[in-house]
């Protein structure tokens, strides 16, 4: 899970988001004497650089590697440690076939849309 790191003052402002997510959005604090600039005990704390994933699960999902798919040849590659992403130029008709195949060979579709 991606730790949410807070903006400065948050508690005290509504217009910088306590009420709303899409506002929580990390912006890094300038002011002179900003405790969370300063690193103060007792104030939220801000992403540093130990917080990264760690190279063995960068660019994973759902911890496997990705595949962009652009044609039936494309899937011909995949393996089970792969979830593929299929292009958005395919239309419908490839698109149901690729994951009809996928299905069959147990490789996960990362954007099926709708319904599964």
């Amino acid at each position: 899970m991606k730790r949410q790191f807070l903006r400065a003052d948050t508690f005290r402002y509504k217009r910088i988001g306590s009420h709303s997510r899409k506002l929580l959005k990390w912006r890094r604090p300038r002011g002179k004497q900003n405790k969370l600039r300063l690193k103060r005990t007792g104030h939220p704390q801000q992403p540093s650089i130990g917080f990264g994933t760690s190279r063995s699960q960068s660019g994973k999902i759902r911890n496997l590697v990705p595949m962009n798919i652009n044609n039936l040849k494309d899937l011909e590659k995949a393996s089970k440690d792969n979830i593929l992403i299929i292009s958005r130029r395919i239309g419908a008709k490839k698109k149901l076939e690729i994951i009809k195949i996928a299905e069959e060979k147990k490789i996960q579709v990362f954007n099926i849309g709708g319904k599964k």
